[in-house]
């Protein structure tokens, strides 16, 4: 494996405001090694995030202009690099490796890739995807669990996404591909990451999205909710493209949280779980629910630990008695998301040190 041109990718992967992380190992080489061809990792690592001609991105690589064309077309295919058309024929962009590139490797992972990435994530310890601030994900309450008498903005609430798209489909969970294929998997159900998309058939030509109906998209996202799954999204406000519904057994950004104990590895929503001592029975079907350990028992009664909830609202349905219910939390506690993907972009990139015109 020549590793100067991988070196180069993972180098221009990690100017990228999500991050890529560097390891004394190398082991995020030999990673990129089994997703890019040698003379596809050439192309990316010179690639910007906004898109160009082949032609421009040949020259920059020092390559011939077809042979470019031909292979960035391959890896658009494959989910390497973004592309779309223009009057000019297709231009092409550069993706982060998550949210991104390995999502897209889906229809390709196997043991090998599964054991790469598990190695890679362990030594890097989530890497900089869970420890950057503004978090790439963030939780969206489950909506049954928040009072009707309470404003809820439309970035709170799953189903205004899924209401407002006019194209569905739903394609299964990589982490628990991932973590099944090393032997750590979960009973959680797999098929049941939710995309969409503002236009119609959006996911009719997609390898490993099966189209789905907008009914079956609410369906799938009230089965996640009663599985005890977390919904999470892109961290900002406006648009965005699908749900994720999460477990810490295996998402890689919720086990920033439950493995290494980093409390920001997500954005938390704006919502925290209150307990009625006077109604609630002790039966602690709530605790086993919750996910990041923020119930527990005393003297019979369920006790909410307000710093761990990231607001997921799981519990809340789970409860016999109806003890439990969503409060908004104090003012100022949680950070707005960023008013869009570019505000994400301007927001982590300053924090991370990084200049966006280097990039973009």
């Amino acid at each position: 494996m020549p590793p100067d041109v991988y070196g180069r990718l993972a180098d221009r992967l990690d100017a990228i405001p999500n991050g890529f992380d560097r390891t004394e190992s190398g082991i995020e080489l030999k990673l990129l090694a089994k997703l890019f061809e040698e003379d596809e990792a050439g192309l990316a690592s010179v690639m910007r995030l906004s898109f160009e001609q082949p032609s421009v991105i040949a020259e920059r690589a020092g390559v011939d202009p077809d042979a470019a064309a031909t292979a960035l077309e391959g890896m658009a295919r494959r989910g390497l690099v973004r592309s779309q058309k223009s009057e000019d024929g297709r231009i092409f962009g550069l993706i982060p490796f998550v949210v991104g590139i390995y999502e897209y490797s889906l229809p390709r992972m196997d043991a090998e890739l599964a054991s790469l990435f598990e190695e890679y994530y362990r030594e890097t310890r989530g890497g900089t995807i869970t420890h950057s601030d503004p978090a790439v994900h963030r939780i969206i309450p489950v909506g049954e669990s928040i009072p009707i008498d309470l404003e809820i903005f439309p970035h709170e609430r799953a189903l205004e996404y899924i209401e407002t798209a006019r194209s569905w489909g739903v394609r299964d969970c990589i982490c628990r591909v991932q973590r099944r294929l090393i032997g750590k998997g979960c009973d959680h159900p797999t098929e049941n990451c939710i995309v969409f998309a503002p236009t119609e058939g959006a996911f009719d030509n997609s390898e490993a999205t099966r189209v789905i109906s907008k009914d079956e998209a609410v369906r799938i996202l009230g089965e996640a909710a009663a599985a005890g799954l977390v919904h999470s999204t892109m961290n900002q406000q406006g648009q965005i493209y699908y749900i994720c519904n999460c477990c810490t057994c295996c998402c890689g950004i919720l086990r920033g949280v439950s493995e290494f104990g980093i409390p920001t590895a997500v954005a938390r929503s704006d919502f925290r779980v209150v307990v009625d001592e006077d109604t609630c029975a002790g039966c602690g079907l709530c605790v086993e629910r919750c996910q990041f350990a923020a119930l527990s028992e005393a003297g019979g009664t369920c006790v909410a630990d307000a710093a761990r909830c990231l607001g997921c609202g799981v519990c809340v349905p789970s409860c016999p008695s109806g003890a439990l219910r969503m409060e908004r939390r104090p003012e100022g506690e949680v950070a707005e998301p960023p008013r869009g993907f570019r505000a994400w972009l301007v927001q982590r990139a300053a924090a991370r040190g990084i200049a966006l015109s280097d990039i973009e």
